[in-house]
């Protein structure tokens, strides 16, 4: 039976709605531009009709030669499937942690697709930090829902082939690598059963991938295994349309991971990957074995790859436009291959009209995009201002230009509103006006609106669990995806819409319609912010949508009181628009005081900021340990209590998050002995912040003039950062000062350091050998190996106590072996592991001491962890 015309059409919406996120995957960039021979490779992968897979736990874990060489060299649509954003890695370029790394590392890995040419996925799955089990990552990860995600990825992108980063044993080292590839095993069959998650085929269809593959290597065979018995291909080959080899496409790939440390040093020939069968059909020669990756698999298609074959052979690569002619004939035979859905005479299953849909949605955006680039067509939408309200307006500047002689008209471009621009595209002569576009306010009907009025990622709307990233039902209203003229209207996204996209949509869009040389075209422009940089010159960023008012604490600070005296809480307001007035609180719990009680403001221009100072002490009844606080401003009877925080890096576009105005409330019984404390940043932490909480003076030492032994003796400990050892080549020349500052009675404090590429080879005054052990269990109970030792006991006791309460990890990077001078002082472990003796090493060296620790105190002072603090404290005060 052939579908009807009505259902023909919804089959081809529907694909394009749920794959909308990928037309705008590069909104916060510059708009792309192409070379003519990354035209002609763009050409030839237009004829190619395959797509792969590959799925792995993390960003980085990906093999981006493989990527590389798959999206570049095969030419199939290739997609990378991480199931965590990262969000419980270390973060080498600053102070981030959790949501805030998982952000950046989400960014890093769009900056990697757009150099490999592959596209970007997710679960929902949170990184809750190392794990050494999939059996412990099912308990905190909801498996179904993971599983849920990534037969949702499959059904969507229909790979031909799924392959694996690890195999699903201990061989792939972290609890998360092994949960992926069982996942993915589980996935493999469950995509192509419409009985598993039938809730999806709303819609997709069920799609059963060829066959699944694990992607080994050296690293996880045996030294000298035979490989002979494994699919082999090479990825080290060159491509001379992109001059470069997918060795040094990854590299550069690879190197946007930068807060995980992974710049990479570039290859070049041959590169073996080898692969080992899974599940599905066996491949004997070539991963896509029994894959046809013609257009003749599409039915009717055949005619097309015809099409498409001749324009390749007459490219001109010094005149790309003469190809127009020809396009727009490939143009025209895919909208019949769309038309032939509704045909009385078409004898198309459901199956077959899902895959000719499928096929027409990924390869049209491809054609658009090269018929703008042969043209160089350049469409730009931008915002006066980076940020703007909800409901409000942004005044936007327009620009539409042809750069090649063929004859174009601009018909007029829609948005929330008409835009009066129109005329002929003649050569080289930009049209370009100004408009104020009206932005939504997400309120759909009376009865139903969406929750997110600000440009939050997706998955941070909702507090996750420690395992789980939440999604709203309805995550924000947008303007129609598939606009035209006089239908404006705001549409409901659904979670289904946005499970596992990278980001979240553009806040406005607007739609250029108009002809190239008699052929219609029509293309979507995301309204973005752009601006000079005098470093790194011009700069893009999304529009972001925020609060009427932004309430800021600042960031990764726990107020801890020792004893009874006040403490000024700073709270800045920042105007998202213009006019803001109302009223300012602190929220304390019961027991607590702060002072005053409301504070009235009135923030006359947009990002206009007034801070205000509260006073805040416990009183005789606020019980010891953790609480919290909370800043509300109130403006026209609504609250507000979320602020503002942008993380900014050159290699990313900058993104805006709305975090939650609140900041840990501890009171501690804690005694400290000494004042002054210096402080060598490594890698980037807020420790230094929970000194000064704890009522130290601390000072922030200049690797270049400060370590020396005649400058430290001012101070009672010097505290080393994490990751120094790893990021500071200072220290290289700078140990000897600082080990005479411990001979000469100073109290060295070292944290955790990565057992792989450090500075020099010994961190300390007697050999010790880092290692990646670590006790991953927060709550492990802890033995006391000495409990007599000073830092157990003075200036405070030490209990089991001190270690509850823990997030994420308890330590990590312990050392393996130790000299004897060095003391033991705590064991724990993870279930069924032997006790690690080395999460704090004490070791007397001339009138002073050397602690190394692995203890997570980076990750433990910010949460207001009260053992933390504690154990700090007797830390930095051993031997005073």
């Amino acid at each position: 039976m052939p579908l009807s015309l009505r259902t023909a059409a919804r089959l081809c919406l529907a694909l394009l709605t749920v794959n909308c996120a990928l037309l705008t995957e590069t909104k916060a960039q510059a708009p792309k531009t192409y070379t003519s021979s990354e035209i002609l490779l763009g050409l030839k992968k237009l004829n190619v009709v395959g797509s792969v897979m590959y799925i792995a736990a993390h960003p980085d874990d990906e093999n981006t030669r493989l990527l590389a060489y798959l999206a570049n060299g095969r030419l199939v649509e290739t997609n990378y499937l991480s199931c965590t954003r990262g969000d419980g890695g270390q973060d080498l370029i600053g102070p981030e942690l959790r949501e805030q790394l998982g952000v950046i590392r989400t960014q890093e890995l769009l900056a990697a697709r757009r150099i490999d040419g592959a596209r970007q996925f997710f679960t929902r799955a949170n990184d809750f930090g190392f794990s050494k089990t999939p059996a412990e990552t099912f308990t905190i990860w909801d498996k179904e829902q993971v599983l849920a995600d990534m037969v949702w990825a499959i059904r969507r992108q229909r790979p031909d082939v799924l392959i694996t980063r690890f195999p699903p044993d201990p061989r792939a080292g972290h609890g998360h690598h092994q949960a992926s590839a069982i996942l993915a095993a589980e996935a493999f069959d469950a995509a192509g059963d419409p009985k598993r998650f039938p809730e999806q085929l709303k819609y997709v269809q069920a799609w059963q991938p060829k066959r699944l593959l694990w992607n080994t290597g050296s690293f996880f065979v045996k030294p000298g295994e035979n490989m002979s018995g494994y699919l082999t291909l090479d990825a080290g080959g060159y491509n001379p349309l992109l001059g470069q080899s997918y060795g040094e496409i990854a590299a550069h790939s690879r190197s946007q991971h930068r807060s995980q440390g992974f710049g990479s040093a570039a290859t070049r020939g041959e590169a073996l990957e080898y692969f080992q069968p899974v599940k599905g059909a066996p491949a004997t020669k070539d991963l896509f074995d029994g894959v046809d990756m013609t257009w003749n698999r599409v039915p009717g298609g055949a005619a097309v790859g015809k099409l498409i074959d001749e324009v390749i052979r007459k490219y001109d690569a010094g005149n790309p436009s003469a190809s127009v002619a020809g396009l727009i004939e490939v143009q025209k035979g895919m909208e019949r291959l769309v038309g032939s859905l509704s045909s009385s005479s078409s004898k198309l299953s459901e199956q077959e009209a899902h895959h000719v849909a499928f096929w027409w949605n990924e390869k049209n955006k491809e054609l658009e995009n090269i018929l703008a680039a042969c043209v160089g067509l350049h469409f730009e939408a931008i915002a006066a201002e980076p940020t703007t309200t909800p409901g409000g307006k942004v005044e936007i500047k327009i620009e539409a230009l042809n750069r090649s002689a063929l004859p174009g008209v601009l018909n007029g471009i829609l948005s929330t509103s008409e835009i009066g621009l129109q005329g002929p595209l003649k050569q080289g002569i930009a049209l370009v006006t100004t408009a104020t576009l009206d932005v939504p306010s997400n309120k759909l009907t009376d009865r139903f609106s969406a929750p997110q009025d600000v440009s939050q990622p997706y998955w941070l709307v909702e507090k996750p669990t420690v395992g789980m990233y939440k999604v709203p039902e309805i995550v924000a209203s947008f303007p129609d995806e598939h606009i035209s003229a006089g239908s404006f209207r705001l549409v409901a996204t659904h979670r289904e819409q946005v499970i596992g996209t990278p980001e979240n949509k553009a806040v406005i869009n607007l739609y250029f319609n108009g002809t190239i040389d008699g052929q219609g075209f029509s293309y979507k422009i995301p309204v973005q912010y752009k601006h000079t940089d005098p470093v790194l010159g011009e700069l893009y960023q999304p529009l972001a949508v925020v609060p009427a008012v932004m309430v800021n604490i600042p960031a990764a600070r726990a107020y801890v009181f020792a004893d009874q005296q006040p403490k000024q809480v700073p709270v800045t307001l920042r105007a998202g628009r213009a006019g803001v007035h109302g009223a300012l609180a602190l929220q304390v719990p019961a027991g607590w005081q702060a002072e005053p009680a409301t504070v009235p403001f009135d923030l006359k221009n947009k990002d206009d900021e007034q801070t205000v100072n509260f006073t805040l002490r416990p009183g005789p009844g606020a019980p010891e340990g953790k609480a919290e606080l909370r800043a509300v401003a109130t403006v026209d009877g609504q609250a507000y209590s979320r602020g503002i925080q942008q993380i900014i890096y050159p290699h990313i576009p900058t993104q805006t998050l709305f975090p939650e105005a609140v900041a840990p409330l501890v009171k501690l019984n804690v005694q400290r002995r000494g004042q002054q404390i210096g402080y060598l940043m490594g890698a980037g932490d807020e420790v230094p912040e929970a000194l000064r909480q704890l009522g130290y003076t601390v000072t922030l030492l200049n690797p270049a003039t400060d370590l020396t032994a005649d400058h430290l003796r001012r101070y009672d400990a010097v505290v080393l950062g994490v990751r120094a050892y790893n990021v500071l080549d200072r220290l290289k020349t700078q140990q000897p000062e600082l080990l005479k500052y411990v001979e000469n009675g100073g109290n060295l404090v070292v944290q955790y350091v990565v057992n792989r590429g450090t500075v020099l080879p010994q961190i300390g005054p007697y050999p010790l050998t880092l290692s990646a052990d670590r006790v991953t269990v927060e709550g492990a109970p802890v033995t006391f190996l000495q409990p007599q030792n000073p830092l157990l006991n003075t200036p405070n006791k030490i209990t089991a106590a001190d270690f509850q309460g823990w997030v994420q990890e308890q330590g990590l990077y312990y050392p393996s072996a130790w000299d004897a001078h060095y003391t033991p002082v705590i064991a724990s472990s993870d279930p069924g592991e032997t006790p690690k003796q080395s999460a704090i090493l004490v070791a007397d060296y001339g009138k002073g001491h050397y602690i190394y620790t692995g203890l997570s105190l980076f990750r433990e002072l910010p949460a207001g962890v009260p053992g933390a603090y504690r154990l700090l404290t007797n830390m930095v005060s051993l031997g005073k």
